[in-house]
């Protein structure tokens, strides 16, 4: 048996750093992931697709999100996507699943995995699914679902969502997933494969390589270590082979730039410049050291033009270690007189102030007054 395991679509997803056309973007992009998923389900000749929880961001998404994400999943009807509802979308009273907007445009080959029942997939396949029903569940929902199963010779694929104990320092959470209890079912042949969702990047959990998180398929936050994979899984009781195929598009970037220098300016426009499809690019810039005034406007400027290219740029000095130091120096030749002096003045002495607030607003008050009144930088 080949299949295609994925989670976390989190579609209607929004991201409070992206502006404008960005968020546009980012939404088609995890749209265009559902697309590519099932042509690569097709390619790899899978006979099904596992989406492990989190399909949509919210039981309250727009409806034209919900309408976008059946169409893309009808885009290759030949390709069944079974769907588990998660955390974010739980099998509640206000479920997404049981509204009248899915129900009424849900493709034939999309089929929610709301019960525990074993659902036959294939000749001697069973999928066993652990759906979230509210958003604080009391119990390991997976290895529940395997003991209300009960013994059987089919192949079986267990469908699930949530923190392995394993993984979270938090043991007094009664959702928490026993990852030996997984891999006692797995050596005594009761199940044969986990998928899992939640973890939105792309791990082998355990010692068994039957018990998997498919990751996101676009990235989401920059702490993920490997988003952006789907798993293609060829399952039979004796053998196992995992395969991670990069679907996402988008990345999140963070880098430490320390500045103290116009070479260590340039260095950082060169590093911005070389990023491919920087319209998919978020990136955040801890910026530490120490700078003139006109090296700063110089480094505000650069900052502009790439928060245009970039589909985000998140940087703020007032959550660095950077350090603008004024000197008279750098206003020296311009021709500045009456109120734009006397405000020079007075935002030399604020900047030095042990005020931190007081004396970063100056900093960025006296770095704007050289980039209106200074050379083109």
């Amino acid at each position: 048996m080949k299949f295609l395991h994925t989670a976390d679509w989190q579609l209607g997803m929004t991201r409070h750093f992206l502006r404008g056309e960005a968020q546009a973007r980012f939404s088609q992009a995890r749209l265009d992931a559902v697309r590519s998923i099932g042509q690569l389900a097709v390619e790899e000749g899978c006979g099904f697709v596992l989406v492990c929880g989190d399909v949509f961001e919210s039981n309250q998404i727009d409806r034209q999100v919900l309408a976008r994400a059946l169409d893309a999943m009808d885009a290759t009807p030949e390709v069944t996507f079974y769907l588990l509802p998660g955390n974010h979308d739980p099998l509640d009273a206000a479920s997404i699943y049981t509204s009248h907007s899915f129900s009424d445009r849900r493709p034939a080959n999309v089929v929610v995995l709301d019960g525990s029942e074993p659902v036959d997939v294939a000749d001697g396949v069973e999928l066993l699914a652990a759906p979230w029903t509210s958003k604080r569940p009391l119990a390991d929902l997976v290895n529940r679902a395997v003991e209300l199963a009960g013994p059987s010779d089919a192949l079986r694929v267990v469908v699930g969502h949530g923190a392995l104990d394993a993984r979270s320092p938090d043991t007094r959470d009664p959702a928490l997933i026993s990852l030996s209890r997984l891999e006692e079912r797995i050596s005594a042949g009761d199940i044969h494969y986990v998928a899992l969702g939640d973890r939105h990047s792309t791990t082998d959990e355990g010692s068994t390589g039957r018990v998997w998180y498919s990751g996101a398929p676009e990235p989401t936050r920059y702490t993920e270590t490997d988003p952006g994979n789907v798993l293609v899984v060829e399952l039979s009781e004796c053998d196992i082979e995992v395969t991670p195929h990069r679907i996402g598009v988008w990345a999140f970037i963070e880098r430490e730039w320390q500045l103290a220098s116009s070479d260590d300016i340039k260095a950082l426009e060169e590093w911005l410049s070389s990023l491919e499809h920087p319209e998919r690019k978020v990136v955040k810039l801890p910026l530490t050291g120490q700078i003139s005034v006109a090296q700063k406007a110089k480094l505000d400027n650069l900052l502009e033009q790439q928060t245009d290219l970039l589909g985000a740029l998140e940087h703020s000095d007032r959550s660095t270690d950077l350090v603008v130091i004024a000197d008279d120096a750098d206003f020296e030749g311009m021709d500045l007189t009456g109120a734009a002096r006397l405000a020079l003045a007075d935002l030399h002495e604020q900047a030095s102030s042990n005020d931190e607030m007081e004396a970063l607003a100056a900093s960025d008050a006296l770095a704007l007054l050289y980039r209106l009144s200074g050379p083109a930088t």
